[in-house]
C-alpha cells in the first residue's frame, strides 16, 4: 500500500495484511481520489472503519486540514499510530479514536464536530453503511455539501436517505464505491 498523491506520495503504508480489513488497493483509491481531489484541500475529514488509516492518510497528504481516524480493533489503532510516526503527520493534522463507529460518532456530535468528507469502508457483512449513514444525519455531523465515500460489495448495503444524493457510483472488481452529497 502506497501513498498515491500529495506531500507522502509514494511513501509505502503498514497494514496491508492487517487481519479482519480489506485494505483500498492502490488503482481503486488513485480513482477515488481523482473523483474528489478538488473537495480534500483544507477538508475536515472523517475515516470511521480506517483499518491501517490507508484513506485517511491519503487525504493528509492531500492537504486536509484535519483528519479523524477512527476503529475499534486496538491493531488496527496500533498501526494507524505507526503510520502517523512513520510519516512524521503533525499531531494537530489527526485525531485516533479508539472506538466502536456508534460510540465515535456520537462522541464526535458532543464536541460538534462536522466534516466535509466521510469515508464509510466498514466490514462487507455488515448493515454498519446505513447506520452511519442514519447517524450522521441524526448527528448533523457533516456539513452542507459535504461528502460521503461509501466503500461495499453490494449497492443494496448503501442505504440513504433524501438528505443525500448520489454524485457517483463505480464497480471495481468485487467492490463497489459511492459517493453520496448531502443536499438537505
Amino acid at each position: 500500500m502506497k501513498i498515491i498523491s500529495g506531500k507522502y506520495r509514494g511513501r509505502t503504508l503498514l497494514g496491508h495484511h492487517l487481519e479482519k480489513t480489506r485494505p483500498t488497493m492502490d488503482r481503486v483509491k488513485e480513482s477515488l481520489f481523482a473523483m474528489i481531489q478538488f473537495d480534500i484541500d483544507q477538508a475536515i475529514v472523517l475515516d470511521l472503519f480506517a483499518g491501517s488509516g490507508n484513506l485517511g492518510i491519503e487525504s493528509i497528504s492531500m492537504n486536509a486540514k484535519m483528519c479523524y481516524l477512527v476503529d475499534l480493533n486496538q491493531r488496527a489503532i496500533s498501526i494507524i499510530k505507526k503510520n502517523l510516526d512513520r510519516l512524521a503527520i503533525p499531531e494537530e493534522k489527526v485525531q485516533v479514536l479508539n472506538l466502536d463507529y456508534q460510540k465515535a460518532l456520537a462522541s464526535l456530535k458532543t464536541g460538534n464536530q462536522k466534516f466535509d468528507i466521510i469515508f464509510l469502508d466498514p466490514p462487507y457483512q455488515t448493515d454498519y453503511i446505513a447506520k452511519s449513514i442514519q447517524l450522521i444525519t441524526q448527528y448533523d455531523l457533516l456539513i452542507q455539501d459535504g461528502l460521503i465515500i461509501c466503500e461495499s460489495d453490494d449497492l443494496e448495503k448503501i442505504i440513504y436517505s433524501e438528505h443525500y444524493k448520489k454524485l457517483k457510483s463505480k464497480k471495481y472488481g468485487d467492490k463497489y464505491i459511492v459517493i453520496l452529497k448531502k443536499v438537505l
